[in-house]
C-alpha cells in the first residue's frame, strides 16, 4: 500500500506554479526528503523537461518506490537514499533542488547540512526552492504557525519552524543568492535562491 500524506495534495497545486516559473530551463531537479512520493509525481508528469530525482532517509525508499513504479514516467529515476548529514551526498552536479516541510523537522544542524549541502551540489546557475512555514527575525507570521511550531517543539525540541533570516544566512555561506520570496497558502512560503554564475555576479543582471 502507498503511504499518503494529505498536506501534499493540498499544496501540489500553488507550488507548481512556482516551479513553473524557476524550474522553466532546469534540466535535473533533486528533491531533498522525498517523503511519501507524491510530489514527485506530480511535478514530473507536468514538468515533463525534467529528470526529477527523489531522495529521502532509507526508511521512506519503499513509500516513493510505490510511487514511481504505478506512475511510470521516464523523467523520474529510482529514489537515493540521502541523510543531509552525511559527507557526501549520493549524487552528482545538479541545475535545481527543490525541498518541502523538511526544514522544520530536522534539527537546526541538520538544515545548516542541508544548505551547506546544497551549496555543494548546485552547478553555477543553478536554483534552490525550500517550501515550507518560516518566521521572520523570530516572529511566526500567524497564530497557526505559532502553534505549530509549538507542537513541533514538544514533539522533537530540536524540530521547529525556522528564521528565514537565519535560513538565508545559510544559504549566502553556500554561496547562494536570495532571487524570490513566494507566499503560499496556509502561511508558507516558496523561498528560491540561486547560485550566481561567477562570483559577484548579480541574480537579475
Amino acid at each position: 500500500m502507498k503511504p499518503y500524506s494529505e498536506a501534499c495534495e493540498e499544496n501540489k497545486v500553488p507550488i507548481l506554479a512556482v516551479l513553473r516559473q524557476v524550474f522553466g530551463d532546469r534540466q535535473r531537479v533533486l528533491e531533498i526528503g522525498s517523503g511519501t512520493g507524491q510530489h514527485a509525481v506530480y511535478f514530473a508528469s507536468h514538468l515533463p523537461h525534467l529528470s526529477w530525482q527523489t531522495s529521502d532517509l532509507p526508511a521512506n525508499l519503499a513509500g516513493i518506490r510505490a510511487w514511481l513504479e504505478e506512475a511510470a514516467l521516464p523523467n523520474l529515476p529510482p529514489p537515493l537514499a540521502l541523510d543531509v548529514d552525511q559527507a557526501a551526498w549520493p549524487v552528482g552536479s545538479v541545475d535545481a533542488v527543490f525541498s518541502a516541510n523538511t526544514a522544520h523537522i530536522m534539527s537546526w544542524p541538520g538544515v545548516r547540512n542541508m544548505l551547506a549541502g546544497v551549496g555543494r551540489v548546485l552547478e553555477p546557475g543553478g536554483v534552490f526552492a525550500l517550501y515550507g512555514p518560516f518566521s521572520d527575525h523570530g516572529r511566526h507570521t500567524s497564530e497557526s504557525n505559532a502553534n505549530f511550531d509549538a507542537w513541533l517543539r514538544e514533539r522533537d525540541p530540536e524540530s521547529g519552524v525556522r528564521d528565514f533570516e537565519a535560513l538565508n544566512a545559510l544559504a549566502e555561506a553556500a554561496g547562494l543568492v536570495l532571487e524570490s520570496d513566494s507566499e503560499m497558502p496556509v502561511n508558507n512560503r516558496t523561498l528560491v535562491w540561486r547560485r550566481p554564475l561567477s562570483v559577484g555576479e548579480r541574480v537579475d543582471d
